[in-house]
């Protein structure tokens, strides 16, 4: 079969698995295309790469196409999340000093209580370094919610600072940050070393967190129609295949490869089956749902989703709310979605956008064809966005 060649750019993340898979298993073969997968150092050349042309595609952090859609960062070019690639993936990790400190108060939180531990760590008293891996991320977002709501305030009460994900463990036990949020494996390496401990899963801040999209520049996907439904098709189904248990131990062989993340299979078993080790030589915690890229319409584009993204944005750099969220909503494609994943018989929700952190437990809700069952999508501190009412 004549395959397309196709340039998709990535960082050395467990999240990057729906396009190594698609690549490594035959989706994309399948559906006509020959991707040439290019590791990124950071997520700022990964992103100027797409944006200069030379990658079509990107595995993303959702908030990347938000913000340049706000006219933040500097960026003009339009970018479009196609997908979702992942939800969840993320830890929060604190240096040995500071969980020396945090044990003397008290003991340490459990690693699912974002409540207690945010309680903890305003406790401490003065500024936090804590390292993302870039402005415009979940890591960021979620931090910034977490902990102002916990009466940690930035720049008061956090010094963030920028570091690419495979140099997190490297910089937290160098002394240069306190903690840190960053996705998997990076967390899970900390703990290897010995440079610190897992203190907080970020699926406790935000139950559903649309972690990853699928990125690429708008006027490449008007213009290029066709490659861009081939492309969502194969990363759909290396998502599907990525869903069933019994392939974890696949996955992890494949994503261990040196051109990937050049990790130990074992620790990247432990974020797709979330058995997280928090602490060296201790005990498995399960955290459910520490990493998803299928099931409960994990892939789909939520415009409530980037709203909500937006609304955050807009309050962090004095925007206006509601012109921000609706800004933001026009990233999320659900337009592509629905007619380029048609044919494959994804289930997909009837309507493009809900209130976030409503769902407590697994939920029927209407979809194309039947229902669909979503999981919980609950905020740590129970609010509710509604984004017909951003302000």
């Amino acid at each position: 079969m004549r395959t397309l060649p196709l340039s998709v750019g990535f960082m050395p993340l467990v999240d990057a698995a729906p396009l190594i898979i698609a690549h490594e298993l035959g989706f994309a073969e399948e559906e006509g295309l020959a991707l040439n997968l290019q590791s990124a150092p950071s997520w700022s050349t990964l992103r100027d790469r797409l944006v200069l042309g030379q990658i079509e595609a990107a595995h993303m952090l959702a908030p990347v196409p938000v913000a340049m859609a706000l006219g933040l960062g500097g960026v003009p070019t339009q970018l479009d999340a196609l997908c979702v690639l992942s939800v969840n993936g993320n830890s929060i990790g604190i240096s040995n000093a500071l969980a020396s400190e945090l044990s003397a108060k008290g003991a340490l939180p459990d690693f699912m209580d974002a409540d207690a531990t945010g309680k903890a760590l305003a406790d401490i008293g003065r500024t936090l370094r804590v390292g993302v891996p870039f402005p415009f991320s979940m890591h960021a977002e979620l931090l910034h919610y977490w902990l102002a709501s916990s009466g940690l305030n930035a720049p008061e009460a956090l010094d963030m600072r920028i570091i690419p994900p495979p140099l997190m463990a490297q910089a937290i036990a160098d002394d240069e940050i306190d903690a840190f949020c960053v996705g998997e494996p990076w967390g899970s390496i900390t703990v290897e070393q010995g440079g610190g401990r897992l203190l907080l899963a970020g699926a406790a801040i935000w139950q559903f967190t649309p972690e990853k999209v699928l990125a690429v520049r708008r006027e490449w996907a008007q213009a290029e129609d066709d490659l861009t439904g081939r492309l969502m098709r194969a990363v759909w189904k290396a998502g599907r295949w990525l869903s069933d248990p019994s392939r974890r131990s696949t996955a992890s062989d494949i994503l261990a490869w040196p051109e990937y993340l050049d990790v130990s299979a074992e620790i990247l078993e432990r974020a797709l089956s979330g058995q997280m080790l928090t602490r060296p030589r201790g005990q498995h915690t399960t955290v459910p749902r520490m990493l998803e890229f299928f099931e409960g319409a994990a892939t789909f584009p939520w415009k409530s989703q980037a709203a909500w993204i937006g609304t955050r944005m807009a309050t962090r750099f004095g925007l206006d709310r509601a012109q921000s969220a609706a800004s933001a909503a026009t990233v999320f494609r659900t337009d592509l979605y629905r007619r380029h994943l048609a044919s494959v018989g994804a289930i997909m929700p009837a309507a493009s956008e809900k209130r976030e952190g409503a769902l407590q437990a697994p939920t029927s809700t209407a979809a194309d064809g039947g229902t669909l069952t979503l999981g919980p999508d609950r905020f740590f501190d129970g609010r509710i966005f509604d984004p017909a009412l951003p302000d």
